[in-house]
């Protein structure tokens, strides 16, 4: 097996592969000179609360060929061959995309952020950040935990304003400014010139260092030299194959009808349902539930799922506390959600939307912290991933529990659970009371 990609839906993907006892060799190509790392904590590194080796990846399982520093460049399906940069040729009786995404067309002398390069290479001086999706604000705030000056340049009226109603999005508004953050809304951006720049209203804004997170798209260029069906992305099934039998596709470069794409646990779902059909033949990829949770600590925030027209809407606002809930429902199931300010709320809703459970008939009890009746963490799969943030299973933590870290602060030394955006630290808490050690 030929593995073309070395970040996180790849390494996952090789993980789990060993972990379901897949007998044959895997060959990584990874265009980074690196190990493996978590891309979706690189603003903890803008920040300084991890150094840039904290976000690696465990090694993968002896006796994978892992070939850093090497760039796929072209496809030979008829031959089942891999060309790279260097002149080399991989063979492959099965080949997996894992190519990612990348930045859309930057403005000229801008940076971005896809990897720990561009942290390094960010330039000095105040920041301007253009884009207002879920990095953008983390990468603002970032920035400013970090002491720079920081301006987010948006084009809607606040920031994620695809993703947010008005209320819940004046409340994020409210809360980056009060970092520190100086929004530029309704900022469209054309261009840059003489350290300015230029918005489509005629507008210059200051930019003496740009960072632009406006979005990415789907790297298909490799998938393209094999002659692939390609829309947006590489274009899969169920069993995340493409349009040739022997080449399938994970993670942001893959398109399929029941994907979310840009997330972490897109990735991760998609990699675990790839190695159990390669491995035993069983199962298939039937999509991944829709949670955006930005990493920006005293932040509480989450979207949730899609809504449809004919949802019945409950909603609970309290501005002057920065507290705001939307819930829509069908037939008494969530289909959607937006909560600010109230992290226990999003804790209970998050998971009645992960395990697709009923909503409570006091929703105002639910909103207001009262939890959900549901299964407790004993009762989940080992392999539930807890920690989506660094990919932590419940057999990870119950391991970690059996040999001494009994507490939090050990679990999170152990595990790095609950390192991320805290969303898992009800679980992981009741994880510790509830695993019996010998």
């Amino acid at each position: 097996m030929l593995v073309v990609g070395h970040g996180p839906a790849a390494h996952r993907l090789v993980q789990r592969l060993h972990e379901l006892g897949h007998p044959g060799p895997v060959t990584v190509l990874g265009a980074e000179a690196g190990p493996a790392y978590h891309r979706a904590l690189l603003t903890s590194v803008l920040d300084g609360a991890l150094a840039p080796g904290d976000l690696a990846l465990p090694p993968l399982p002896e006796g994978t060929v892992v070939r850093t520093g090497t760039t796929a460049v072209a496809v030979d399906p008829r031959r089942r061959t891999v060309r790279t940069d260097d002149g080399g040729e991989y063979g492959y009786t099965t080949l997996v995309l894992a190519t990612g995404a990348r930045p859309r067309e930057p403005l000229a002398g801008a940076g971005v952020l896809r990897t720990l390069a561009d942290c390094a290479r960010l330039g000095p001086g105040h920041v301007t950040v253009v884009g207002g999706g879920v990095l953008g604000v983390e990468t603002a705030a970032a920035l400013r935990r970090a002491g720079r000056g920081v301006a987010l340049a948006h084009p809607g009226p606040y920031p994620m304003a695809d993703r947010l109603p008005p209320a819940a999005g004046r409340l994020l508004a409210d809360r980056l400014t009060g970092l520190g953050v100086e929004l530029e809304p309704e900022a469209e951006v054309t261009g840059r010139e003489h350290g300015k720049l230029r918005l489509r209203d005629g507008r210059l804004l200051s930019a003496e260092t740009v960072v632009q997170c406006a979005g990415v798209t789907p790297d298909t260029a490799l998938a393209r030299t094999a002659g692939l069906v390609v829309r947006t992305g590489v274009v899969v099934d169920d069993a995340l194959r493409t349009s040739d039998p022997y080449v399938h596709a994970v993670g942001d470069c893959a398109e399929h009808p029941g994907a979310s794409p840009g997330t972490h646990t897109n990735a991760w779902d998609q990699a675990d349902a790839l190695a159990e059909l390669l491995a035993t033949g069983r199962g298939g990829y039937r999509g991944t539930r829709d949670v955006v949770r930005p990493r920006v600590p005293g932040l509480d925030l989450v979207t949730l799922g899609r809504a449809h027209e004919d949802d019945r809407r409950v909603m609970f606002s309290d501005p002057a506390r920065g507290r705001f809930a939307e819930l829509h429902l069908r037939n008494g199931m969530l289909t959607s959600a937006t909560l600010v300010g109230l992290p226990r709320a999003i804790a209970a809703v998050t998971r009645l939307h992960d395990h697709g459970l009923p909503v409570p008939a006091d929703r105002l009890a639910l909103l207001l912290g009262a939890p959900p009746t549901e299964a407790g963490p004993v009762e989940l799969p080992d392999e539930a991933v807890v920690c989506r943030c660094n990919n932590v299973t419940k057999a990870a933590l119950t391991a970690a529990i059996r040999t001494g870290a009994r507490d939090l602060p050990a679990l999170a030394t152990a595990t790095r659970a609950t390192t991320g955006c805290g969303s898992c630290t009800p679980t992981v808490r009741a994880l510790c009371t509830e695993v019996r050690t010998p």
